[in-house]
């Protein structure tokens, strides 16, 4: 007697549950539609009518990211819902620094079993991002593959188009000597570091996720998840209003690797840590794990997640400009000629 063949599902591969999945989703991804869209889910592409009458010279501005080993937390927890909203934010910040305004975005979902429950929580946090970043979701992709991934793990990555007109672009040739910087407030870890975070938090102190330790006001897990703010809104309103030098996305390798990557190379910079409030998550990372202070401001953003650049005599406007689009805007820092590279006060 002949045995039954095998089908795509027995191998692990379930069409039906990728099906559902799209199904769910549509609602989410309806949230972010701009008018630029003249296409729905579904298609083997995603169409976007770039509006030229608005741009002397249009030049794109793309840029792709992941959420990095965050995603351990979120699995661990069971808490799909925001680690989307990390991968919207590490893709459009980035963009965000020369000035372009993100136009739309696309997602890939790698997981070891669909699960279209998990899946529509993944990009329920994906389209709330979208919607603080003001770009659609046009398009995305989820690739079931098992043996690859362990059931109940995913990756991501996210890739963000946007626009800048040419004469706007800011590629951190304008910063000159005298310059002031202004840093804007993370929401914590954002993204980065959580390597070794989890190595000395989860491991080395064996903390629970659901412990309060130290100061922390809420469950460490919890803590651990706070998205990653995303600071296009408040940013692309100041660029409006002020003539901005320079910015940067301080992401994995901390305020002085992430500056250094805007400054014209006959500059330097000084920035002084004691004008930031630091958040009391990279306290206990600190003291559970004994990282000296050098390793941790290369590791994480210390409490700053974007810093912007001005000329000395629009700091007040800026600062105003600022506080007014509900930012808590610091001074931390000047730029100088006497040496190059950033340094740390």
């Amino acid at each position: 007697m002949k045995k039954p063949g095998l089908d795509y599902k027995q191998a692990g591969v379930d069409i039906d549950a990728a099906s559902t999945s799209v199904e769910m989703i549509k609602k989410w991804v309806g949230m972010t539609r701009r008018p630029e869209v003249i296409n729905d889910i579904g298609a083997f592409a995603g169409f976007f009518a770039l509006d030229t009458s608005k741009y002397r010279e249009p030049v794109l501005v793309s840029g792709t990211d992941g959420v990095g080993t965050k995603l351990k937390i979120a699995q661990l927890m069971d808490i799909h819902d925001t680690v989307g909203i990390d991968l919207v934010a590490m893709c459009v910040n980035d963009i965000l620094v020369h000035g372009a305004e993100p136009l739309f975005f696309l997602d890939y979902i790698g997981v070891g079993k669909l699960k279209p429950e998990v899946i529509e929580m993944l990009v329920k946090g994906v389209s709330l991002g979208c919607v603080q970043a003001g770009c659609a979701l046009i398009g995305g992709e989820t690739a079931e593959m098992p043996g690859f991934y362990g059931e109940d793990e995913y990756d991501l990555a996210g890739f963000a188009v946007g626009v800048a007109d040419r004469p706007r672009l800011l590629q951190g040739s304008k910063i000159a000597a005298g310059d002031v910087l202004i840093g804007l407030p993370s929401s914590g870890l954002h993204s980065n570091g959580f390597s070794l975070a989890r190595k000395v938090l989860l491991e080395h102190a064996a903390l629970d996720l659901s412990a309060k330790p130290g100061d922390l006001d809420r469950p460490l897990g919890e803590i651990l998840l706070t998205p990653t703010r995303i600071y296009v809104k408040p940013v692309l309103h100041l660029l409006s209003q002020v003539d901005v030098h320079g910015m940067a996305h301080i992401t994995g390798g901390g305020i002085v690797e992430n500056f250094a990557r805007v400054l014209p190379s006959n500059l330097g910079a000084i920035i002084d840590s004691s004008a930031v409030s630091v958040p009391v998550i990279f306290d206990l990372i600190a003291a559970y794990g004994g990282v000296d202070k050098d390793e941790m401001y290369r590791t994480f953003n210390m409490g700053i997640g974007f810093v912007l650049v001005v000329d000395a005599a629009d700091v007040d406007l800026t600062m105003q400009v600022l506080d007014q689009q509900g930012e808590r805007p610091l001074v931390i820092g000047k730029v100088s000629d006497e040496w190059e590279g950033v340094k740390l006060l």
